[in-house]
Protein backbone atom coordinates (compact mmCIF):
# COMPACT_ATOMS: atom_id res chain seq x y z
CA UNK A 1 0.00 0.00 0.00
CA UNK A 2 1.38 3.47 -0.91
CA UNK A 3 0.75 6.82 0.61
CA UNK A 4 -2.38 8.42 0.52
CA UNK A 5 -1.85 11.97 0.00
CA UNK A 6 -5.00 14.79 -0.11
CA UNK A 7 -4.97 18.58 -0.70
CA UNK A 8 -6.14 20.73 2.82
CA UNK A 9 -7.23 24.44 2.76
CA UNK A 10 -6.35 25.45 6.52
CA UNK A 11 -7.33 28.55 7.80
CA UNK A 12 -6.36 30.94 11.04
CA UNK A 13 -10.09 30.32 12.68
CA UNK A 14 -9.66 33.53 14.34
CA UNK A 15 -9.14 35.29 11.21
CA UNK A 16 -12.60 33.54 9.87
CA UNK A 17 -14.06 34.32 12.77
CA UNK A 18 -13.05 38.47 12.10
CA UNK A 19 -13.91 38.69 8.91
CA UNK A 20 -17.56 36.97 9.48
CA UNK A 21 -17.88 39.50 11.61
CA UNK A 22 -17.00 42.30 9.32
CA UNK A 23 -14.05 43.22 11.89
CA UNK A 24 -11.21 42.34 9.07
CA UNK A 25 -11.51 42.13 5.55
CA UNK A 26 -11.31 38.97 4.07
CA UNK A 27 -8.41 39.35 2.08
CA UNK A 28 -6.52 39.19 5.14
CA UNK A 29 -7.64 36.03 6.80
CA UNK A 30 -4.70 33.81 6.70
CA UNK A 31 -5.22 30.49 4.58
CA UNK A 32 -2.56 28.38 3.31
CA UNK A 33 -3.54 25.36 0.78
CA UNK A 34 -0.96 22.14 1.44
CA UNK A 35 -1.13 18.44 0.30
CA UNK A 36 -1.24 16.48 3.71
CA UNK A 37 -0.59 12.31 4.23
CA UNK A 38 -4.22 11.17 5.15
CA UNK A 39 -2.84 8.52 8.24
CA UNK A 40 -5.52 6.28 9.69
CA UNK A 41 -2.94 5.25 12.35
CA UNK A 42 -2.89 8.73 13.46
CA UNK A 43 -5.22 10.51 16.01
CA UNK A 44 -4.94 14.28 14.98
CA UNK A 45 -3.98 16.60 12.77
CA UNK A 46 -0.05 17.14 12.76
CA UNK A 47 1.28 20.83 10.97
CA UNK A 48 5.10 21.43 10.15
CA UNK A 49 6.03 24.83 12.58
CA UNK A 50 6.70 26.88 9.30
CA UNK A 51 2.83 26.14 8.29
CA UNK A 52 1.62 27.26 11.90
CA UNK A 53 3.70 30.40 11.48
CA UNK A 54 2.19 31.55 7.99
CA UNK A 55 -1.30 30.40 9.50
CA UNK A 56 -0.28 32.81 12.79
CA UNK A 57 -1.22 30.09 15.38
CA UNK A 58 -0.57 30.45 18.61
CA UNK A 59 0.78 27.42 20.70
CA UNK A 60 -1.54 26.64 23.23
CA UNK A 61 0.68 24.47 25.10
CA UNK A 62 2.54 20.50 24.51
CA UNK A 63 0.68 17.40 24.26
CA UNK A 64 2.93 14.28 24.66
CA UNK A 65 2.89 12.16 21.89
CA UNK A 66 4.28 8.21 20.22
CA UNK A 67 5.06 7.95 16.74
CA UNK A 68 5.08 5.05 14.58
CA UNK A 69 8.44 4.15 15.16
CA UNK A 70 7.86 3.75 18.98
CA UNK A 71 9.47 7.28 20.20
CA UNK A 72 8.06 9.16 22.69
CA UNK A 73 7.87 12.93 22.38
CA UNK A 74 6.50 16.13 24.03
CA UNK A 75 5.36 18.50 21.62
CA UNK A 76 3.62 21.57 21.40
CA UNK A 77 0.07 22.06 19.77
CA UNK A 78 -2.20 25.34 18.55
CA UNK A 79 -5.44 25.38 18.34
CA UNK A 80 -8.00 26.92 15.70
CA UNK A 81 -7.11 25.54 12.63
CA UNK A 82 -9.78 25.47 10.18
CA UNK A 83 -9.66 22.28 8.00
CA UNK A 84 -11.50 22.17 4.36
CA UNK A 85 -10.89 18.96 2.28
CA UNK A 86 -13.52 18.02 -0.17
CA UNK A 87 -15.26 20.83 0.42
CA UNK A 88 -16.61 20.19 3.95
CA UNK A 89 -14.76 22.09 6.75
CA UNK A 90 -14.08 21.76 10.45
CA UNK A 91 -12.05 23.40 13.35
CA UNK A 92 -9.78 21.33 15.15
CA UNK A 93 -6.71 21.73 17.27
CA UNK A 94 -3.22 20.36 15.44
CA UNK A 95 0.30 19.27 16.71
CA UNK A 96 3.18 21.31 15.87
CA UNK A 97 6.09 19.20 14.00
CA UNK A 98 9.45 20.31 12.77
CA UNK A 99 9.77 23.03 9.41
CA UNK A 100 9.42 21.15 6.23
CA UNK A 101 7.46 17.72 7.25
CA UNK A 102 4.56 16.60 5.57
CA UNK A 103 1.17 18.00 7.04
CA UNK A 104 -0.55 14.68 8.73
CA UNK A 105 -4.47 14.05 8.43
CA UNK A 106 -5.62 11.53 11.26
CA UNK A 107 -8.90 9.99 12.56
CA UNK A 108 -9.99 12.88 14.03
CA UNK A 109 -10.75 15.14 11.02
CA UNK A 110 -11.23 12.53 8.76
CA UNK A 111 -13.98 11.54 11.63
CA UNK A 112 -15.20 15.04 11.81
CA UNK A 113 -15.46 15.42 8.22
CA UNK A 114 -16.81 12.41 7.69
CA UNK A 115 -14.04 10.75 5.16
CA UNK A 116 -13.86 7.66 3.74
CA UNK A 117 -10.63 6.30 3.02
CA UNK A 118 -9.91 3.51 0.55
CA UNK A 119 -6.42 1.80 1.06
CA UNK A 120 -6.48 0.13 -2.29
CA UNK A 121 -7.12 2.61 -4.72
CA UNK A 122 -5.28 4.99 -2.24
CA UNK A 123 -8.49 7.59 -2.16
CA UNK A 124 -10.18 10.03 0.51
CA UNK A 125 -13.85 10.83 -0.31
CA UNK A 126 -16.82 12.10 1.17
CA UNK A 127 -18.61 9.44 2.80
CA UNK A 128 -21.27 7.88 0.05
CA UNK A 129 -23.81 7.29 3.21
CA UNK A 130 -23.79 11.24 3.85
CA UNK A 131 -22.77 13.13 0.47
CA UNK A 132 -24.47 16.54 1.40
CA UNK A 133 -22.97 17.13 4.52
CA UNK A 134 -20.92 15.12 7.45
CA UNK A 135 -23.08 12.98 9.94
CA UNK A 136 -21.98 12.32 13.01
CA UNK A 137 -22.62 9.33 14.96
CA UNK A 138 -24.70 10.24 18.72
CA UNK A 139 -25.24 7.87 21.36
CA UNK A 140 -28.72 8.35 23.27
CA UNK A 141 -27.65 8.10 26.83
CA UNK A 142 -31.51 7.69 28.99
Amino acid sequence: MGKIMTKVKLTNQTDWDLARAGRLDPAQVRTVEVEALVDTGATMLALPADVCRTLGLVEEGVRNVRYADGRRRSVPWVGGVRVGILGRDMTCDALVQAEGTTPLIGQIPLEGLDLVVDPKSQDVSVNPASPDAPLMELMRVA
